[in-house]
């Protein structure tokens, strides 16, 4: 950072988040951006609209006390932040998972922000969730659970308000559970979680809405950028989750290749392609570990994730789709996908390369799509579940899906003319989504006042 209010905003940040390592990186990722932009826009200095921005509007912490199924009390934390209301009322899912802490909710709900001004849709940004593991518990204690979370969460949310949505350990199950349990306190059947079940207001393709979105998001970038697509490339993706999952199919749909998945304890790779009905019945039906794919799948190896082991990035590709979680793509790996030809690296999920990985790939040449861009598919399309509620109509498939694809087409399209506006790289689609989203919540926050 070279300017002197941009290098006091995030000196000032570190110093009051001390502690909080993914929070600064993703403040630090945002910052490096918006030099330019505050370079052309003296009121961004002069509103003080970085600290503002930087600054969440509400962080909530709280107790959740439940019951285990042998009657013991267990207590795990909980969080919600609603970190910025400017152009909408505050949208994001909640995570269950050990690793979720301040620091965690904070880097999510700043890339919230962003990440939803980006698909163009009225929604502000927020994000939630609890260090409580859903992994080897049954459903009568993740029900519990659920219901003794929403029991003090309900208080902060509205259809108005805050509009919360799962992530990772919170699916189709646990909104369930939770959106019960607000209509059962509120007595009112509002439109406050989005990702619910077909039967009782969820959206269709919102299962396949983020992994759908960030192929869309790559398959464009191709195209204007090096007028190729998807079709007979070979595609190496992380994670086996619905966003990887969904990435596996759409990529197959588009004439490419997916030739890996992968979980916490390792990862598969299958020359022959992946096999998405193999997958789907591991993960979908079954919800066991990835390594079974290869005592099923012939010709398939399985690598466990463990020092010294090569990574997933190790495998040659012309399209990598990161899709499990933050920080897993480190330098190191990055070097290895660049020497062995990557073309593009969209991400499907928050924050998952590492700074200097991203700089890596933007210095050598490699279209890079961070997750505020390309994994805005999941928000979007529960965007599109809010305004089918809120007109008590259900779209099919096909023009829900049709919608996911043109704006996460359009996403693209407006980084890239920010990035042409502002003379950044072509490839270089971080600095253009950072400004393109500051920018529509900037304008918004000056013609509002402070607030």
């Amino acid at each position: 950072m070279n300017n002197p209010y941009v290098l006091r905003v995030f000196e000032d940040f570190k110093k009051i988040n001390a502690g909080k390592p993914e929070y600064i990186q993703a403040c630090q990722e945002i910052l490096e951006s918006l030099e330019l932009a505050v370079e052309k826009n003296p009121a961004i200095e002069k509103n003080r609209l970085l600290e503002r921005f930087l600054e969440p509007e509400r962080f909530i912490h709280f107790r959740v006390a439940w019951l285990d199924d042998a009657g013991n009390i267990q207590i795990n934390r909980g969080y919600r932040v609603q970190y910025n209301s400017a152009i909408g009322p505050y949208k994001g899912g909640i995570r269950f998972h050990p690793s979720v802490n301040e620091s965690i909710i904070k880097f999510l709900g700043l890339e919230q922000v962003l990440k939803n001004s980006l698909t163009t849709l009225p929604m502000g940004g927020g994000k939630g969730g609890s260090d409580f593991h859903p992994k080897g518990k049954s459903d009568n204690e993740i029900m519990k659970f659920c219901q003794a979370f929403m029991t003090e969460l309900y208080r902060h949310i509205g259809p108005n308000t805050d509009v919360p949505a799962g992530d990772i350990g919170v699916g189709g199950r646990e909104v369930g559970y939770m959106f019960g349990q607000y209509k059962r306190i509120r007595d009112s059947y509002d439109s406050v979680l989005t990702g619910k079940g077909l039967s009782f207001g969820g959206s269709l393709a919102r299962t396949e809405a983020t992994g759908y979105g960030c192929c869309y998001f790559a398959n464009k970038a191709l195209e204007v950028l090096k007028n190729e697509s998807f079709a007979g490339k070979t595609v190496v993706i992380s994670g086996s989750g619905n966003v990887a999952t969904y990435a596996v199919e759409k990529t197959i749909q588009l004439g490419g290749k997916p030739v890996t998945v992968s979980d916490s304890n390792g990862w598969i790779y299958d020359p022959n392609g992946i096999n998405l009905e193999v997958l789907k019945d591991i993960k979908e039906v079954k919800r066991g570990r990835i390594k079974e794919y290869a005592e099923r799948v012939p010709g398939s190896v399985y690598t466990e994730s463990k020092p010294g082991n090569p990574t997933i990035w190790t495998i040659k590709c012309d399209i990598a789709l990161p899709c499990a979680t933050q920080n897993e793509l480190n330098l190191d790996d990055a070097k290895c996908l660049v020497a062995n030809g990557v073309t593009i690296v969209a991400e499907g999920a928050n924050m998952p390369s590492t700074l200097d990985a991203a700089h890596y790939f933007i210095d050598n040449g490699v279209i890079y799509g961070p997750g505020k861009a390309a994994n805005a598919g999941g928000v979007a399309t529960s965007g599109l579940e809010m305004s089918q509620n809120a007109i008590r109509l259900s779209w099919t498939f096909e023009e829900v899906d049709a919608r996911l694809k043109g704006i996460m087409e359009s996403i693209f399209m407006n980084i890239y003319n920010t990035s042409k506006k502002y003379g950044i790289k072509e490839n270089d689609l971080l600095t253009g989504a950072n400004i393109a989203g500051f920018d529509k919540v900037a304008d918004a926050m000056l013609k509002q006042g402070l607030f």
